[in-house]
């Protein structure tokens, strides 16, 4: 999958590799789906294949045993633009891993800042959230970039009833939109997971664009055209489109 991840007929805009939900919880697990990431990255960036803004990785959330391993190997490749943070619920959870970055990188432009949404005390805290800035300052310590909502995390810690109408969701997922544009960050919609149903995926694309969103979560190659379809930027200029593919 990971030599496959940059060589799809239609690209994303951003491939994340997931270390966290895709690999077994097991130790060492955990540290030969990280080795084998690292050793692909070393590659990406001798070959020229890519560039760091495509590229993402999502590390273990920040109470797992395996935070720390990540963010210091991952924090050492030029090739990551981007780190997608699962479960911060807080400007706390910020400040642990701006430490991390502070301590670890070695790049005077750190990875941006992806805040994955999915609990209901991460919607609570949202104002916070978005208004965070780093005490190390951009450069040592990183900086928020954008806000990506994690439905189904969402849905298990809140309860909330799945349907295929989505009403359900229609006020978290407006919260999350006004929170980001608010304070100037994008603002990533929810993995349809129904990768089959491409006109089901549409209808999604189409109430996530009228919603605010800048862009949205794909989980299979099939659903990067209809996405990057439906995010094209119209000629009022609004945003460029975001498509973001998981990469286990």
């Amino acid at each position: 999958m990971l030599a496959k991840s940059l060589s799809l007929g239609i690209l994303p805009d951003v491939v994340i590799y997931d270390l966290e939900d895709s690999v077994p919880p097991s130790p060492q697990d955990k540290i030969n789906a990280r080795q084998r990431l690292c050793h692909f990255l070393e590659n990406i960036l001798a070959d020229k294949v890519t560039s760091p803004e495509r590229i993402a990785v999502r590390v273990n959330d920040i109470t797992t045993p395996f935070f720390e391993s990540d963010m210091s190997e991952v924090l050492k490749s030029p090739a990551v633009g981007t780190l997608v943070l699962p479960k911060i619920n807080s400007t706390e959870d910020l400040d642990h891993v701006s430490h991390a970055i502070h301590q670890h990188s070695t790049s005077s432009c750190p990875p941006r800042i992806v805040a994955s949404i999915e609990s209901a005390r991460s919607v609570w805290n949202l104002r916070e959230i978005v208004q965070w800035k780093s005490k190390f300052g951009v450069q040592k310590g990183g900086q928020l970039g954008a806000l990506l909502f994690a439905s189904e995390d969402y849905c298990a810690d809140t309860s909330v009833v799945r349907t295929t109408s989505r009403q359900e969701l229609l006020f978290v997922r407006s919260q999350i939109v006004i929170a980001a544009k608010a304070s100037g960050l994008e603002a990533i919609d929810m993995v349809c997971i129904d990768y089959k149903d491409l006109e089901y995926l549409r209808d999604e694309c189409e109430d996530a664009r009228r919603l605010g969103f800048t862009g949205k979560q794909v989980i299979h190659p099939a659903q990067v055209e209809t996405v990057n379809a439906t995010f094209l930027p119209t000629e009022k200029g609004s945003n460029p489109p975001m498509t973001v593919i998981h990469a286990s």
